[in-house]
Protein backbone atom coordinates (compact mmCIF):
# COMPACT_ATOMS: atom_id res chain seq x y z
CA UNK A 1 0.00 0.00 0.00
CA UNK A 2 1.39 3.39 -1.06
CA UNK A 3 0.40 6.55 0.80
CA UNK A 4 1.28 10.10 -0.24
CA UNK A 5 1.51 12.66 2.56
CA UNK A 6 1.16 16.29 1.44
CA UNK A 7 2.22 18.33 4.48
CA UNK A 8 4.50 21.37 4.71
CA UNK A 9 5.52 21.04 8.40
CA UNK A 10 8.63 18.85 8.47
CA UNK A 11 7.99 17.70 12.04
CA UNK A 12 4.47 16.44 11.25
CA UNK A 13 5.69 14.99 7.95
CA UNK A 14 8.33 12.90 9.75
CA UNK A 15 5.89 11.88 12.50
CA UNK A 16 3.33 10.67 9.95
CA UNK A 17 5.95 8.83 7.91
CA UNK A 18 7.20 6.94 10.98
CA UNK A 19 3.69 6.05 12.10
CA UNK A 20 2.50 4.90 8.68
CA UNK A 21 5.68 2.97 7.90
CA UNK A 22 5.35 1.18 11.24
CA UNK A 23 1.97 -0.05 9.96
CA UNK A 24 3.62 -1.45 6.84
CA UNK A 25 2.76 1.31 4.37
CA UNK A 26 5.15 2.79 1.84
CA UNK A 27 5.16 6.56 2.42
CA UNK A 28 6.28 9.46 0.22
CA UNK A 29 5.98 13.05 1.43
CA UNK A 30 5.58 16.37 -0.40
CA UNK A 31 6.11 19.75 1.21
CA UNK A 32 3.92 22.01 -0.94
CA UNK A 33 0.73 21.85 -2.93
CA UNK A 34 2.22 21.90 -6.43
CA UNK A 35 4.73 19.16 -5.69
CA UNK A 36 2.01 17.13 -3.99
CA UNK A 37 -0.37 17.42 -6.93
CA UNK A 38 2.35 16.46 -9.40
CA UNK A 39 3.23 13.39 -7.34
CA UNK A 40 -0.42 12.45 -6.80
CA UNK A 41 -1.29 12.55 -10.49
CA UNK A 42 1.99 11.14 -11.77
CA UNK A 43 2.10 7.82 -9.92
CA UNK A 44 -0.14 5.17 -8.37
CA UNK A 45 -1.27 5.74 -4.77
CA UNK A 46 -3.70 3.92 -2.53
CA UNK A 47 -4.47 7.00 -0.41
CA UNK A 48 -3.44 10.63 0.10
CA UNK A 49 -3.16 12.45 3.44
CA UNK A 50 -3.62 16.14 2.64
CA UNK A 51 -3.01 19.28 4.68
CA UNK A 52 -4.98 22.37 3.65
CA UNK A 53 -2.63 25.22 4.62
CA UNK A 54 0.06 24.60 2.01
CA UNK A 55 2.45 26.87 0.10
CA UNK A 56 1.94 27.02 -3.62
CA UNK A 57 -1.47 25.48 -4.21
CA UNK A 58 -3.58 25.25 -1.08
CA UNK A 59 -5.08 21.93 -0.06
CA UNK A 60 -8.57 22.65 -1.43
CA UNK A 61 -7.08 23.51 -4.82
CA UNK A 62 -5.10 20.28 -4.76
CA UNK A 63 -8.25 18.36 -3.81
CA UNK A 64 -10.24 19.94 -6.64
CA UNK A 65 -7.62 18.96 -9.22
CA UNK A 66 -7.30 15.46 -7.75
CA UNK A 67 -11.04 14.96 -8.00
CA UNK A 68 -10.85 15.76 -11.70
CA UNK A 69 -7.82 13.59 -12.39
CA UNK A 70 -8.32 10.66 -10.00
CA UNK A 71 -11.84 10.70 -8.55
CA UNK A 72 -11.40 7.15 -7.22
CA UNK A 73 -8.36 8.03 -5.06
CA UNK A 74 -9.20 8.27 -1.31
CA UNK A 75 -8.10 11.55 0.28
CA UNK A 76 -8.01 12.10 4.04
CA UNK A 77 -7.70 15.78 4.97
CA UNK A 78 -5.50 16.50 7.99
CA UNK A 79 -5.76 20.19 8.86
CA UNK A 80 -5.67 22.77 11.63
CA UNK A 81 -8.79 24.26 10.03
CA UNK A 82 -11.50 22.45 11.93
CA UNK A 83 -14.48 24.76 11.30
CA UNK A 84 -17.64 23.22 9.91
CA UNK A 85 -17.64 25.34 6.74
CA UNK A 86 -14.15 24.17 5.73
CA UNK A 87 -15.02 20.56 6.50
CA UNK A 88 -18.15 20.75 4.37
CA UNK A 89 -16.18 22.34 1.53
CA UNK A 90 -13.63 19.54 1.74
CA UNK A 91 -16.30 16.87 1.49
CA UNK A 92 -17.99 18.73 -1.39
CA UNK A 93 -14.69 18.63 -3.28
CA UNK A 94 -14.35 14.87 -2.81
CA UNK A 95 -12.50 14.26 0.46
CA UNK A 96 -13.08 10.79 1.91
CA UNK A 97 -12.51 11.85 5.53
CA UNK A 98 -11.42 14.83 7.61
CA UNK A 99 -9.22 14.84 10.74
CA UNK A 100 -8.57 18.10 12.61
CA UNK A 101 -5.21 19.00 14.17
CA UNK A 102 -4.09 18.44 16.84
CA UNK A 103 -4.78 14.78 16.15
CA UNK A 104 -4.34 11.32 17.59
CA UNK A 105 -2.17 9.08 15.43
CA UNK A 106 -4.27 6.08 16.46
CA UNK A 107 -7.44 7.80 15.26
CA UNK A 108 -5.84 8.84 11.98
CA UNK A 109 -4.58 5.30 11.37
CA UNK A 110 -8.04 3.89 12.11
CA UNK A 111 -9.61 6.28 9.60
CA UNK A 112 -6.98 5.44 6.98
CA UNK A 113 -7.61 1.71 7.49
CA UNK A 114 -11.35 2.31 7.09
CA UNK A 115 -10.89 4.32 3.88
CA UNK A 116 -8.62 1.68 2.38
CA UNK A 117 -11.07 -1.09 3.26
CA UNK A 118 -13.92 0.87 1.67
CA UNK A 119 -11.87 1.51 -1.48
CA UNK A 120 -11.08 -2.21 -1.76
CA UNK A 121 -14.81 -3.03 -1.79
CA UNK A 122 -15.58 -0.65 -4.64
CA UNK A 123 -15.78 -2.08 -8.14
CA UNK A 124 -12.56 -1.58 -10.12
CA UNK A 125 -12.33 1.70 -11.97
CA UNK A 126 -9.58 0.50 -14.30
CA UNK A 127 -9.40 -2.78 -16.20
CA UNK A 128 -6.16 -4.01 -17.75
CA UNK A 129 -6.07 -7.01 -20.08
CA UNK A 130 -3.00 -7.59 -22.21
CA UNK A 131 -2.05 -4.34 -23.94
CA UNK A 132 -5.38 -2.61 -23.33
CA UNK A 133 -6.30 -0.41 -20.35
CA UNK A 134 -9.90 0.66 -19.85
CA UNK A 135 -10.68 3.67 -17.64
CA UNK A 136 -14.17 2.78 -16.41
CA UNK A 137 -14.93 6.22 -14.93
CA UNK A 138 -13.96 8.25 -18.00
CA UNK A 139 -14.93 5.60 -20.56
CA UNK A 140 -11.59 5.79 -22.29
CA UNK A 141 -9.41 2.98 -23.60
CA UNK A 142 -5.68 2.93 -24.25
CA UNK A 143 -3.99 0.27 -26.38
CA UNK A 144 -0.58 1.93 -26.17
CA UNK A 145 -1.07 4.94 -28.44
CA UNK A 146 -2.84 7.11 -25.87
CA UNK A 147 -6.38 7.18 -24.46
CA UNK A 148 -9.35 7.37 -26.82
CA UNK A 149 -12.94 8.18 -25.89
CA UNK A 150 -15.57 5.49 -26.39
CA UNK A 151 -19.25 5.82 -27.23
CA UNK A 152 -21.66 4.15 -24.78
CA UNK A 153 -22.08 0.83 -26.62
CA UNK A 154 -18.39 0.71 -27.54
CA UNK A 155 -17.52 1.10 -23.87
CA UNK A 156 -20.03 -1.53 -22.69
CA UNK A 157 -18.85 -4.01 -25.30
CA UNK A 158 -15.17 -3.56 -24.47
CA UNK A 159 -15.90 -3.68 -20.74
CA UNK A 160 -17.74 -7.01 -21.12
CA UNK A 161 -14.88 -8.48 -23.15
CA UNK A 162 -12.20 -7.26 -20.75
CA UNK A 163 -14.12 -8.43 -17.68
CA UNK A 164 -13.65 -11.94 -19.07
CA UNK A 165 -9.87 -11.47 -19.16
CA UNK A 166 -8.70 -13.48 -22.17
CA UNK A 167 -11.72 -15.78 -22.45
CA UNK A 168 -13.93 -15.76 -25.52
CA UNK A 169 -17.40 -14.25 -25.12
CA UNK A 170 -20.21 -15.43 -27.40
CA UNK A 171 -22.09 -13.03 -29.66
CA UNK A 172 -25.34 -14.08 -27.94
CA UNK A 173 -23.99 -13.10 -24.53
CA UNK A 174 -22.74 -9.77 -25.87
CA UNK A 175 -26.13 -9.06 -27.44
CA UNK A 176 -27.75 -9.77 -24.08
CA UNK A 177 -25.38 -7.86 -21.82
CA UNK A 178 -24.72 -4.84 -24.04
CA UNK A 179 -27.93 -4.43 -26.05
CA UNK A 180 -30.47 -6.26 -23.87
CA UNK A 181 -31.42 -8.78 -26.58
CA UNK A 182 -32.25 -12.11 -24.96
CA UNK A 183 -32.47 -13.79 -28.35
CA UNK A 184 -30.45 -13.50 -31.55
CA UNK A 185 -32.31 -11.00 -33.75
CA UNK A 186 -30.10 -11.84 -36.72
CA UNK A 187 -28.40 -8.46 -36.39
CA UNK A 188 -24.73 -7.83 -37.16
CA UNK A 189 -24.58 -5.05 -34.55
CA UNK A 190 -21.86 -6.83 -32.53
CA UNK A 191 -19.66 -7.15 -35.61
CA UNK A 192 -20.19 -3.48 -36.42
CA UNK A 193 -19.13 -2.35 -32.96
CA UNK A 194 -16.15 -4.71 -32.90
CA UNK A 195 -14.98 -3.06 -36.12
CA UNK A 196 -15.41 0.37 -34.52
CA UNK A 197 -13.30 -0.65 -31.53
CA UNK A 198 -10.61 -2.08 -33.81
CA UNK A 199 -10.55 1.18 -35.76
CA UNK A 200 -9.92 3.07 -32.51
CA UNK A 201 -7.59 0.63 -30.74
CA UNK A 202 -5.89 -1.32 -33.52
CA UNK A 203 -6.73 -4.27 -35.70
CA UNK A 204 -5.43 -6.77 -33.11
CA UNK A 205 -7.25 -5.28 -30.14
CA UNK A 206 -10.07 -7.83 -30.35
CA UNK A 207 -9.63 -11.37 -31.65
CA UNK A 208 -12.38 -13.25 -33.49
CA UNK A 209 -12.77 -16.86 -32.34
CA UNK A 210 -14.63 -18.49 -35.19
CA UNK A 211 -17.76 -20.29 -34.15
CA UNK A 212 -17.42 -18.98 -30.58
CA UNK A 213 -17.27 -15.18 -30.35
CA UNK A 214 -14.70 -12.52 -29.48
CA UNK A 215 -12.01 -11.97 -26.88
CA UNK A 216 -9.40 -9.48 -25.72
CA UNK A 217 -6.13 -11.38 -25.51
CA UNK A 218 -4.51 -11.39 -22.07
CA UNK A 219 -0.97 -11.60 -23.46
Amino acid sequence: MRILVIEDEARIQAFLARGLEAEGYTVVAAGDGREGLDLATGARWDLVVLDLLLPGLNGLQVLRELQRAKPELPVVILSARGDVQTKLRGFELGASDYVAKPFSLDELLARIHARLRAAARVAPTRLVVGAITLDVLRRRADAGAGPVALADREFLLLQELMANGGRAVSKERLLSSVWGFHFDPGSNVVDVYVRRLRAKLGANAITTIRGVGYRVDAS
